[in-house]
């Protein structure tokens, strides 16, 4: 398993304090909302997403971060928000 930590990141997250102890992102199906602004949600989330591509690269994480950044609004449960970054990020490694 690939473990993100926020130091990994290029980009600084806001935290969520008051909703840090509640569950996060552990795999599919996971209809929760996501909050994209919120450090304690991006981390797992971009954990499963470079476990799944099977990479460690910090490139592939700043490809992720990118994306991030600029996902459209209407994705919003974490399932979408995972299956968006796995999917857009295979068809930017394939080129």
């Amino acid at each position: 398993m690939v473990i993100v930590k926020a130091s990994d990141f290029k980009f600084k997250y806001q935290r969520d304090v008051a909703n840090r102890d509640k569950p996060k992102f552990t795999g599919l199906p996971d209809p929760s909302p996501f909050n994209r602004d919120d450090l304690y949600e991006i981390l797992p989330m971009m954990s499963a997403v470079m476990d799944r591509l099977e990479s460690k690269d910090g490139a592939v994480l700043n490809l992720l971060e990118d994306l991030l950044n600029q996902m459209p609004r209407f994705l919003t449960t974490r399932e979408e928000v995972f299956d968006y970054l796995q999917g857009s990020a295979m068809e930017c490694l394939r080129q």
